[in-house]
């Protein structure tokens, strides 16, 4: 067949370990065959990552706002038993917070639904969408280890360094840590309507949740800038669609989205989506059936896996053992960023290409052919779940597509 062509590069960041290795199966067998492919090409692993003091994330973060799309492979955020493993100069911080600091996105993930995969939460009969905040929080901190005797100071300078005002943190009486984190009303407020523009899109709900009761400054601020927009920007669209925002604790939200049916855009803080969209994706069936993307206020796009690297499957892989591993969020990781570089090129032969591979992908998993991971979770009467490895789940995905 002839492949379908494409007018633009979408910007490529390989990855790590497991992902990696099924990245590069990706391409080969569900992308090239069918596809001109067109990328600017970045190294994100580790290795090179290290070797570029980190400069090749800046650069591939740079390539997306010039580019308006990437796709990006899992990545090794270090810790310090990953800078011994791999000789680092220094304990680098991670890529997805470099990139998501310069795009200043929205990450948005919503759990990929295939029938006779039942969610843990038998309740949550329709997608939960978390939208997660992409800037600032742990995630940009500056913290240190603190030795007794000493005292810790919040100080505030104005820009020729003269101290304004300081408070005291805490008068340590014995050796400890301590941590400062920030954030900026200009990206609480790119997050705030990136959520609502969402909403109005997919006609849901919004519910948002911080802990402005006990952190009277800096969560307060979350909320007075989230009610603010929606009074003066959304509510009478809102009203019109016939949906609402909800601002409450965040306590009570993940009380509320337990009981929920789903069908929601649940908004939070960097750390909090962090957490929340690893434990939602789980309760839907697997890490690996949740998509996502980052979304800057510019309208460019970073499409990406949720989860990590897979390195328990790495190592077997390179002991030449059989894996099972669960590639679903990389495939829809490719689909999103052709479908979205189709979208925006006015070519629709490439959009039609991500949605018959996505589909392609589901009737594999819903016939009954799949990864380990979902075998104990698939249920569907007439059909007993067959596992396959990392290799043979994409070949059969390929002879459906």
């Amino acid at each position: 067949m002839q492949k379908i062509r494409m007018s633009t590069p979408i910007v490529e960041m390989d990855g790590d370990e497991m992902t990696r290795v099924l990245w590069q199966w990706i391409k080969e067998l569900l992308i090239k065959p069918f596809i001109d492919l067109k990328t600017e090409y970045y190294d994100l692993g580790l290795k090179e990552r290290d070797a570029t003091e980190d400069a090749v994330t800046v650069a591939s973060a740079e390539a997306t706002k010039k580019w308006g799309v990437a796709v990006k492979c899992a990545t090794i955020t270090p810790n310090a038993q990953r800078v011994e493993e791999y000789s680092l100069k220094k304990m680098w911080k991670s890529p997805n917070g470099t990139i998501r600091r310069i795009l200043d996105g929205t990450v948005f993930r919503a759990p990929i639904l295939v029938k006779g995969i039942t969610p843990y939460v038998p309740g949550w009969t329709q997608p939960i969408v978390l939208a997660r905040h992409a800037y600032g929080d742990i995630y940009n901190n500056v913290e240190d280890r603190v030795e007794e005797g000493q005292t810790a100071y919040l100080v505030i300078c104005d820009k020729n360094g003269a101290e304004l005002r300081r408070k005291p943190v805490h008068a340590f009486g014995g050796n400890g840590i301590v941590q400062g984190v920030h954030n900026l009303d200009a990206s609480i407020a790119s997050f705030a309507r990136s959520c609502f523009n969402y909403a109005l899109d997919c006609k849901i709900p919004v519910w948002f949740g911080a802990k402005d009761t006990i952190s009277k400054t800096y969560d307060h601020r979350f909320k007075d800038i989230f009610n603010q927009i929606f009074e003066e920007e959304y509510a009478q669209k809102f009203e019109e669609e016939g949906i609402y925002f909800l601002y409450t604790l965040i306590d009570d939200v993940v009380a509320r989205v337990m009981r929920s049916s789903g069908g929601i855009l649940w908004a939070c803080k960097n750390y909090d989506g962090d957490v929340m969209s690893d434990m939602v994706a789980t309760a839907y069936g697997s890490l690996g059936m949740m998509s996502s993307v980052l979304v800057s206020p510019d309208g460019k796009y970073e499409f990406e896996a949720a989860h990590g690297t897979v390195t328990r499957h790495y190592y077997k892989h390179l002991k030449g053992e059989e894996t099972s591993t669960n590639s679903v969020a990389t495939i829809w990781a490719w689909t999103g960023a052709l479908a979205k570089r189709g979208e925006l090129d006015g070519n629709p032969d490439l959009v039609n290409f991500a949605k018959k591979l996505e589909r392609a992908t589901i009737d594999t998993i819903e016939s009954g052919y799949m990864t380990g991971d979902l075998i104990p979770l698939f249920k569907s009467e007439g059909i007993t779940p067959v596992k396959l490895n990392s290799r043979s789940f994409l070949e059969k995905i390929a002879e459906k597509l």
